[in-house]
């Protein structure tokens, strides 16, 4: 190592050192400086939880308008004999797609489409909470907030209606 970087390392040590020390005894003794410290610390975590509301209230927005485009454009079968066939292929191919990175939202909505006529929905649902990752179910569970299937209204004892997700 030559001498004029061993020079230019040192300087820029006793730099950092120095501003570590001044901010150190401006934080402990200007109280000013703590105010604005606070200050910014508080507005970072505002700007943080703006973002999640805007973030969280998009993901809504698409899962809807996904859920209602696979809604109306392949319904769920009214046959018993459908019903069965379609629940085994919808769970297929979401634990395959539950598998793939990225298709979480495409694997919950088969998911939901599986639970939709499954007549016993906790036990689905309890087994989905055990096998399917943690973004996936939380995507069904997001669907069922948004559009609950009949088989979930049913077991709530209410009429199926759409509800809007509430946001904290």
């Amino acid at each position: 190592m030559s001498r004029l970087t061993s020079i230019l390392l040192a300087t820029t040590g006793i730099a950092a050192l120095g501003y570590v020390a001044y901010f150190d005894y401006s934080r402990r003794n200007n109280a000013d400086f703590r105010k604005k410290l606070t200050k910014n610390r508080k507005r970072q975590a505002n700007l943080q939880k703006e973002s999640d509301a805007k973030s969280k209230q998009a993901k809504v927005e698409v899962v809807k308008e996904v859920l209602t485009k696979s809604l109306k454009e392949d319904p769920v079968p009214t046959d018993v004999a459908k019903k069965e066939e379609f629940f085994m292929t919808s769970v297929t191919l979401g634990e395959q797609l539950a598998s793939l990175p990225g298709q979480e939202l495409q694997a919950a909505l088969q998911f939901y489409r599986a639970l939709s006529i499954y007549p016993n929905p906790t036990d689905i649902l309890s087994i989905y909470q055990k096998s399917i990752p943690e973004s996936v179910y939380e995507y069904v569970i997001m669907m069922i907030a948004i559009q609950p299937p009949q088989s979930v209204a049913s077991f709530l004892n209410e009429p199926v209606a759409s509800v809007e997700v509430e946001q904290d």
